[in-house]
């Protein structure tokens, strides 16, 4: 029988610690709202339940087999974080926060697979926590619903915490100074990730 405790306490240390994605929820929260946010949230959902079923179905064997490949999405991901944090400099002035979106739901999912976090979840939840008595479908399923079911709602914390800042933020210096400390939390997330 699967004891779930084991995988859902590591899902959930994995899921409310800070890293690339939070953040950026943090910052989408703060800058465009909630609703502005979901598609972003949605996207790591999508992203993430890709990964982890292709990771469960074998793909981490590629990264032990070649693990320059791993080193490469490292990197690619690192530089998107640094290409995010510049994009967040511009957003102190109201006229160049309107010129700015949200990540897109296309955007949060393709981005899974360049976040060093989200690989390093799901190789070690398939490693670790794979159900093989359920079989691939319902293992993969029980994955997924546990990773999900714990990540959503630890997303949707980073997002809030970004719109609890709206009134300090509110101030074009309050802003400015946010977005300056998210674009370096971005920047030293990507330094961290290819370490």
């Amino acid at each position: 029988m699967v004891d779930p405790l084991p995988f859902v306490t590591y899902t959930f240390v994995m899921s409310i610690t800070p890293g690339p994605n939070n953040v950026m929820l943090t910052a989408s929260g703060a800058n465009f709202g909630f609703r502005r946010t979901l598609p972003h949230i949605l996207g790591i959902v999508f992203g993430f339940i890709v990964q982890l079923l292709t990771v469960c179905a074998g793909l981490s064997a590629l990264f032990t087999r070649w693990p320059a490949l791993q080193s490469t999405l490292a990197w690619v991901g690192a530089g998107y974080l640094l290409y995010l944090g510049w994009q967040m400099l511009g957003h102190g002035q109201a006229e160049s926060r309107e010129a700015h979106h949200p990540v897109t739901f296309l955007q949060a999912a393709l981005f899974q697979f360049l976040n060093p976090k989200a690989w390093v979840m799901t190789v070690t939840a398939a490693t670790l926590f794979l159900p093989h008595e359920l079989g691939p479908f319902l293992s993969g399923a029980y994955m997924a619903g546990v990773m999900e079911g714990i990540g959503v709602p630890c997303m949707m914390v980073w997002a809030l915490f970004g719109i609890s800042l709206k009134r300090f933020l509110d101030a074009p210096r309050g802003r400015t100074a946010f977005n300056v400390a998210m674009a370096l939390a971005l920047g030293v997330t990507a330094v961290m990730m290819v370490r």
